[in-house]
């Protein structure tokens, strides 16, 4: 594995660009160098030891994904004259994923959406939105957020950008999820908006959303769901009778959903959902400059233009797997993700933090949980470090899902514990 603070990891091997170069290298050596560097990366995966990272690895599903984009890679999604298509993915993808998340079942409401550049994309249009909202409909000049501590950092960087002050709540560190009453002593009358995760990206959990949706309800404020994780899985376990408490639209006071299509929606990088209760507070996104001497100018979000690539890739994925393929799907993630949980139980040292789903952490209170972690990397898995308190966690995805790995798991756990056991 790379240094991370390498910058030319291939230098010894294919030396540096630091130029152009005067004169192009031929395609065939071009590719051929490529394929090297793919082969060797993708050898970090394919075993399934990985966490995340890495959502479907089916060589196939990838094969048609490619060829898919391959087809729309060059046009211009922001050009719809040119290329209706990109209408039709794009709205397809939107009414597809406003129905995963019951968006039909709402009376006197418009759902809406739109396609993003991903999670932190998706997580920034809708900053971006409920503080216009505020800034239009209720005069709010100095706007704040609430975010449990465990909301994804993209929160974060989202309200620095758009000057949107960032409050914190304290999590219960028993349970990994906030308080609806932490939350509350955070709110006041410049709060646009307050956020839950479904589930969060440290430990897997799903903070207590219809608690949340009621307090945005009781005070005015809007409410976001963060389903980038868990968005295209979550519903899939719920079908399967797995005990997932409502998080999407059928929960009043829920105004906004984000869901990555490229995490458990198997897509490509680079395409995200970002869902809205009502259009009104989805066209707060909308950008516009009429005066502009290069024509009139307008975006229906932050992206301006984009391939139309991503989106056809996209709506591949989803109309080719369909929900009996997400449910089957699904039904492997969330049986290897017990079986590794099961594997973490078994270690009296160590413990799972909460109740988590087909992402759990574990730490310990007996040792350094990092120990657990070098033979494990030794071993040759890729875990994810958390911090405050220190642990690993384990993000299962389709490469998981493949014979032996849970075993394999196991036999390794067992090997890091004892490992560090003699530290």
């Amino acid at each position: 594995m790379s240094d991370l603070f390498d910058f030319y990891p291939y230098a010894d091997r294919y030396g540096v660009n630091r130029e152009i170069p005067e004169d192009g290298r031929s395609r065939e050596e071009i590719l051929g160098e490529l394929r090297e560097m793919a082969t060797e990366e993708d050898q970090a995966w394919e075993d399934g030891k990985c966490s995340g990272t890495m959502y479907c690895g089916d060589r196939d599903h990838y094969a048609f994904l490619k060829e898919a984009f391959g087809l729309f890679a060059h046009q211009n999604a922001l050009q719809r004259d040119m290329c209706p298509s990109a209408t039709r993915f794009e709205g397809e993808i939107i009414a597809m994923a406003l129905d995963l998340m019951h968006a039909g079942e709402l009376d006197g409401a418009e759902p809406s959406g739109m396609v993003t550049s991903g999670g932190s994309g998706s997580i920034a249009s809708a900053v971006l939105a409920y503080r216009e909202e505020g800034r239009e409909a209720r005069g709010i000049e100095r706007p704040n957020l609430v975010k449990p501590e465990t909301g994804h950092p993209a929160f974060d960087k989202a309200c620095h950008l758009f000057g949107v002050e960032m409050r914190r709540a304290e999590i219960d560190p028993e349970t990994t999820l906030v308080r609806p009453e932490t939350v509350a002593g955070l709110i006041d009358e410049n709060t646009v908006a307050i956020m839950g995760s479904a589930g969060n990206y440290g430990y897997g959990t799903i903070d207590p959303i219809a608690e949340l949706a009621q307090l945005a309800l009781d005070r005015g404020v809007g409410m976001h769901v963060d389903g980038c994780l868990g968005g295209y899985l979550l519903p899939f376990g719920e079908q399967l009778g797995l005990p997932i408490p409502p998080f999407d639209f059928r929960v009043p006071g829920v105004t906004s959903i984000s869901a990555d299509t490229h995490k458990y929606g198997y897509g490509l990088k680079g395409t995200s959902t970002l869902l809205f209760r009502d259009r009104e507070l989805r066209n707060r996104c909308y950008f516009f400059m009429p005066d502009w001497s290069g024509g009139k100018y307008f975006s229906p979000g932050i992206e301006g233009s984009r391939s139309d690539g991503l989106l056809a890739a996209t709506w591949a994925s989803l109309t080719s797997i369909g929900q009996e393929g997400y449910r089957e799907y699904a039904k492997r993630i969330f049986d290897t993700a017990a079986g590794m949980q099961e594997a973490v139980r078994s270690h009296d040292e160590l413990r799972i933090m909460g109740e988590p789903t087909f992402l759990f952490a574990f730490t310990s209170d007996e040792f350094d949980i990092y120990h657990v972690n070098d033979e494990m990397k030794r071993r040759g898995w890729r875990l994810n470090g958390l911090q405050y308190p220190n642990a690993l966690h384990m993000a299962v995805t389709r490469p998981q899902t493949q014979p032996g790995v849970v075993e394999s798991f196991a036999t390794d756990l067992d090997a890091a514990v004892a490992y560090t056991r003699a530290r």
